[in-house]
């Protein structure tokens, strides 16, 4: 059964913006896993990649209805990848499943998550 669903769409152009006025926005949105991947990426790819796990962050706290607050962080809630490249959400003490969705265009990056009762 489906408990919640959320999506959330973001302007690389914004991520990119606040990553010059603000170098500590990255280590806010991303955990320290995430942190290390994206400091391998290079150029526009590290503005994808934190524009994707921003909006997979934000789609995930829609979807369960709390938004980024005392209940989840955006420290708790991370992206990883399945061996096939899935992307997949690991969330601190969450124990319903997760279904996650990410994409990019030149100008957007979009994710939408879907939890699913046990």
């Amino acid at each position: 059964m489906i408990s919640g669903i959320g999506i959330d769409i973001v302007e690389l152009d914004r991520i990119s913006k606040v990553m010059k006025r603000q170098p500590r926005f990255i280590d806010r949105i991303l955990t320290p896993f995430e942190a290390n991947i994206f400091m391998g990426l290079g150029g526009t790819r590290q503005i994808e990649y934190l524009a994707g796990r921003f909006a997979a962050k934000e789609a995930f706290v829609k979807a369960i209805g709390t938004g980024i607050s005392a209940s989840y962080s955006w420290q708790d809630i991370e992206v990883r990848k399945e061996p096939t490249g899935r992307p997949i959400l690991v969330v601190a003490g969450f124990s319903e499943k997760v279904h996650l969705s990410i994409s990019h265009s030149k100008t957007y990056a979009v994710a939408q998550v879907l939890i699913e009762s046990l």
